[in-house]
């Protein structure tokens, strides 16, 4: 509430309380020249001096001195242009002071006195007489639209959030290699009769028999690409990185399920999976209500039983988890120690989890020894706008492939099999 007299003596000053961010015209605030005269005036200096220069080094080069009158003339060139220079500054100041107290379609900014003194309700008070009291409210600062919702700048934080990507391991577990064809072809064996034995002098020595074959695996390409606006890859300076490092992913991530389970058809690989050995229980072990833990167990000891040593076993993070919470009696941890920093290890083979694999399969035999990886071309990104219209749009097309072959010489070192175990 206001009493009577502070509310007259407000809407008698209004005349006194300035807008903020304005002058008076006798405070110094009246200009004369507008910002357009003075960049006409400061053109024309500025052509005054670029012929004095001129002049100064033609008489430079003859070695004539400048006179005195041509002197004084640059001099005061100079001068003007310099007070130009300032009036420029001084009025440019001005003009965006001016601005905060309102201009063409922007919010004029007031202060407590003025808004008072032109508040409406205040206006009929005072015309009738100043009688009673009266009570209004001013309109706060809020990021409303018409108050102060065009100074409120939000806080961009740098870096784009991106979506979660799966772990790559499949490539990890095989031999690395290089190829410059388009198709790996290997020989291999396909049957062994071992007929060696001791041999007495003079007796004929036994023979063995081995049978080999020819194999080819092509060379298969993964590629895609994306659209995106010339506009958006310039504004956003982290963009091309961030497309580039997606499109590279993308790669792997398809690469890695086809290393696993690739069907051999149209331009698929033959995966691991596809080709490894089906699990059959070895003869010989009994087990008593058998667990996952068993069947990897027996699984390995096929693949030993092929005379192959098994280096790794790929399963279902869900699975691998079933096995890590494994309790005894007592409520402890067979296999997995909450506090420890060992890597998954199971039966002393390494583990990979991935989904990829299915929920109740996995995967198990000597990796390394049974496939091998033969890069053709490596991941290779590109942006082009010579894509169908991209010019006439201003687009760019960013193309990421990359080429391989996936050779697996021993499907029988690796063995699968489900863990569905009733």
């Amino acid at each position: 509430m206001k009493t009577p007299e502070i509310l007259a003596a407000a809407a008698a000053s209004s005349s006194l309380v300035p807008e903020f961010g304005r002058k008076n015209a006798n405070e110094g605030g009246g200009d004369t020249k507008d910002l357009a005269t003075l960049q006409k005036q400061l053109e024309t200096v500025l052509g005054e001096v670029k012929e004095f220069a001129v002049e100064f080094r033609a008489k430079n080069a003859e070695g004539t001195k400048v006179d005195t009158d041509t002197k004084e003339k640059a001099d005061k060139a100079l001068s003007e242009l310099g007070g130009l220079r300032g009036e420029i500054t001084e009025l440019s100041q001005k003009l965006a002071q001016g601005r905060r107290g309102g201009g063409d379609g922007e919010p004029e900014m007031k202060s407590l006195g003025r808004a008072v003194s032109e508040h409406d309700d205040v206006k009929s008070y005072v015309a009738g007489g100043c009688k009673g009291t009266i009570g209004f409210s001013v309109k706060a600062i809020t990021s409303a639209n018409g108050s102060a919702g065009g100074l409120i700048v939000p806080d961009r934080q740098a870096g784009i959030v991106g979506l979660q990507r799966q772990q790559l391991r499949v490539r990890d577990l095989l031999t690395p290699g290089q190829t410059d064809g388009n198709s790996i072809e290997y020989a291999y064996q396909t049957t062994r009769t071992n007929n060696a034995a001791a041999t007495a002098e003079g007796a004929q020595k036994p023979e063995s028999a081995y049978g080999w074959d020819v194999a080819n695996a092509p060379v298969r390409t993964i590629a895609h690409w994306v659209p995106i606006s010339r506009q958006a890859m310039d504004d956003v300076p982290q963009l091309e990185s961030l497309v580039d490092g997606e499109l590279r992913y993308g790669l792997d991530d398809v690469e890695d399920a086809e290393l696993l389970l690739g069907d051999n058809t149209g331009q698929h690989l033959n995966g691991l999976y596809t080709q490894a050995t089906a699990y059959a229980q070895p003869a010989g072990v009994v087990v008593a209500g058998e667990t996952r833990i068993d069947r990897l167990r027996l699984a390995i000891l096929q693949v030993e039983l092929a005379d192959y040593a098994p280096d790794a076993m790929v399963i279902h993070p869900t699975q691998w988890a079933n096995i890590e919470l494994t309790k005894d009696a007592a409520n402890g941890y067979v296999f997995a120690n909450p506090q420890g920093m060992a890597g998954p290890v199971l039966w002393s083979r390494p583990v990979v989890s991935t989904k990829r694999i299915g929920a109740n399969n996995f995967l198990t035999g000597a990796f390394k020894l049974a496939g091998q990886i033969f890069d053709r071309m490596d991941t290779e990104v590109r942006i082009s706008d010579q894509d169908r219209d991209n010019f006439i749009k201003n687009m760019l097309t960013v193309r990421a492939e990359k080429r391989l072959a996936l050779v697996v010489r021993r499907p029988g070192a690796l063995v699968k099999g489900s863990l569905a175990i009733a």
